[in-house]
Order: structure tokens, then sequence, then C-alpha cells
């Protein structure tokens, strides 16, 4: 957390402009400072697919904030609780799962922001500098906190100009491979419905000024591309475990190679 005003995470994006993150799974703060000094304009902690606690979240947190990459937190769950236990600890925002109604939306919009915008509860912590910095904190939590909900199941799809309709929504990321197995065809991103869903959540978003981006889960720079000409502009690229398992099977595969 940090004030920003026009250069924030939060600004650039209602610019839209090209952003490009990634997520970490991994405890280690070696793993987030590494990701942080490689150049991305944002990075992820994954509470929801991961083991990492509150505490470890805390740490990594620290170590994004302090290397100046915005820190953002994808929940466990919709949950009011653990929003503000990771908006305490210093995210720069959070990204909320399973987005499937406008009450969904509306629910992580009240657990962010402080009365009266929304509901969440006031403490001291090391986001708010332990009570010395509350008003500054104040301030940076109404112009430049950041909140995006995930589509990524076939009820968001029928949901969506109600889901995007919420204020404070700052733009949206697909989970391609549960907005797919909730179509029950987990996985076929090449299949005609999930093209068709992809279509009009792309077209839905545009309409209604909502900037999109979507999760590229193997590090493969031509995804990447793709996606860029698609006109995503949000984009978290792969995860700490899928580059680190890329990269040790890419050499491994060449020496195996070499060695015949």
């Amino acid at each position: 957390m940090s004030i920003e005003g026009g250069n924030s995470l939060k600004a650039k994006i209602a610019r839209d402009e090209f952003v490009l993150g990634s997520w970490v799974t991994l405890g280690h703060p070696a793993i987030a400072e590494i990701m942080a000094r490689s150049g991305f304009d944002w990075i992820t902690i994954d509470l929801e697919h991961s083991v990492i606690t509150i505490r470890e979240a805390e740490d990594l947190i620290r170590v994004l904030t302090l290397a100046n990459v915005p820190a953002l937190v994808r929940l466990t769950s919709n949950d009011t609780n653990q929003v503000k236990r990771v908006m305490d600890a210093g995210a720069s925002g959070i990204i909320v799962p399973m987005v499937t109604c406008r009450e969904d939306a509306v629910k992580a919009v009240d657990a962010v922001k402080y009365p009266p915008v929304g509901k969440r509860g006031v403490g001291l912590a090391r986001a708010q500098q332990y009570g010395a910095g509350f008003d500054k904190y104040r301030t940076w939590l109404d112009q430049d906190s950041v909140i995006i909900v995930q589509i990524e199941h076939i009820d968001a799809i029928t949901n969506l100009e109600d889901i995007f309709s919420v204020e404070n929504i700052d733009g949206y990321i697909i989970g391609p491979y549960d907005l797919s197995a909730s179509m029950g065809i987990p996985g076929q991103f090449s299949h005609p419905d999930f093209n068709d869903a992809m279509e009009h959540i792309k077209s839905t978003s545009k309409r209604m000024g909502i900037p999109g981006g979507i999760h590229i889960i193997e590090p493969d720079p031509s995804q990447l591309e793709v996606r860029v000409k698609e006109g995503f502009k949000f984009i978290a690229y792969s995860l700490d475990i899928r580059m680190l398992d890329v990269t040790c099977r890419h050499g491994v595969d060449f020496f195996l190679k070499w060695k015949k």
C-alpha cells in the first residue's frame, strides 16, 4: 500500500493501460522478491489454491510493497473477515473468486471500503502504520485500493451486467479452468461454447467500460501474445510453480536429448 495517485495500479487499470502481473502460491519471501524484481506491474498472493497462511501473506505483502510492486490477494472465498485481515496487512487490493451475481460484488466492496462507502471494520495494523498513518491510509483506500472480480462460472456469464454495474469494481479477470469446468467442458478452451462465453464477457465489458483480464496458466509467451491481441490489458502471466516446473523440465529434456 502506498499513496500513488495517478500512477497507482487502480489508475492504470482505469485508463485501460496494459499491466502485466503474476501469481504467487509458494509462501517463501524469496519467491515474491524474485518475481517482484523481474519487472511485473503487480503480483497476486494466492490464498485460494495454496497453503499460504495469513501470517505468511503479511510477509509476502511486505516484500512486494517494499519492492514498490502492488500486492493483490486472491481470497480463499468472498469472506468479509479474510478481506479485512489481508487489507489490514497492507494489501493493495483483492481478487475475489467465484463472483456469480451482483450481491457477491457488493459484498466484496463492502468488505474493502470503510463507511460510508462500505462496511469494513476499522482497526490499526500494518496498513495504517499501526495507527500513525490512519488518515493517510483512509485517503489511499478511497482513491487507490483495487477490487477485481473473478469471472469463472457459467452463472456469472448470465449475470455479467449486474456484476459490472457495481460501483467501485475496478475490473475483472477470467479464470479459464473453472469457467470451462462449470460448463461441463473442463480445460477445453477451443470448444465453441467456451469461445462464445469468452466473446460475451469481452463484448459486455467493453460496452460497459469495465477493464478486463485473464490468467494465462502456462508460462508461454505465445499465449501472452494471443491474449494481448484479443484486447486483454490486465493479464496474469503464469504462476510461480508452473514457471519452476516448466523451466526444470525444459532443462532436463534438453540434457536427455543431448545425452542420447
